[in-house]
């Protein structure tokens, strides 16, 4: 069950890290990207942390969603698509520090929500511009894979530095922290339906 959430969880997140075609947007997409995936992972995480109870199991789901994701750009990169396989592992640093806060405050619920969702929030875009240093220089990666059939807003153009004020980490991690306690919130409360699903029907 685990698993299947994961790949779900991953499935629609897949995409956020691939700034090599979002040369122009190259800022605005580290942020957006990175809200994203601090939500994708904060939900499903704390559902399967609460669930377990076990603190880890936040890593175990962040190590499930980098292995698949490696598995299917694996797949795109064998196709001639160009990828860098480094980007994929942001996940495990912040699931790690949601595992932490998890055990050092003795799986107090609340804690989880509050303080794991800001750590998560607040930490996710930083890796990702670690990513972003990391990887190939997109525009030369796009001038290297020419895509005819790429659609006007994905053609590679010169790079427009000062999006979002020089800073989309920052703008990234604030918003990231505000919302993903929301979405643990929500990975929480995922917990407790499921819980109730569950003995609705296991009276049949």
């Amino acid at each position: 069950f685990i698993i299947v959430v994961a790949v779900n969880s991953t499935l629609l997140s897949i995409n956020a890290g691939d700034y090599t075609f979002y040369t122009d947007w190259a800022w605005t997409s580290l942020t957006i990207f990175s809200i994203s995936q601090t939500l994708m992972l904060v939900v499903g995480a704390c559902y399967y942390l609460t669930f377990t109870g076990v603190p880890g199991t936040a890593t175990y789901y962040a190590l499930i969603m980098t292995v698949y994701t490696w598995i299917a750009k694996g797949a795109w990169f064998s196709l001639g698509y160009p990828y860098d396989f480094i980007v994929t592992p942001v996940w495990l640093p912040s699931a790690m520090l949601l595992d932490l806060v998890y055990w050092a405050t003795k799986k107090n619920k609340h804690s989880l929500i509050l303080f794991g969702g800001v750590l998560v929030g607040m930490s996710l875009p930083l890796f990702n511009m670690v990513n972003l240093i990391t990887v190939a220089d997109p525009l030369e990666t796009a001038f290297k894979y020419p895509r005819p059939t790429l659609p006007p807003y994905m053609t590679p153009i010169e790079p427009q530095v000062g999006k979002f004020y020089n800073s989309p980490v920052a703008l990234g991690a604030g918003a990231g922290a505000v919302l993903s306690v929301t979405m643990a919130a929500l990975g929480v409360k995922l917990n407790t339906w499921t819980y109730r699903w569950m003995a609705a029907w296991s009276k049949w």
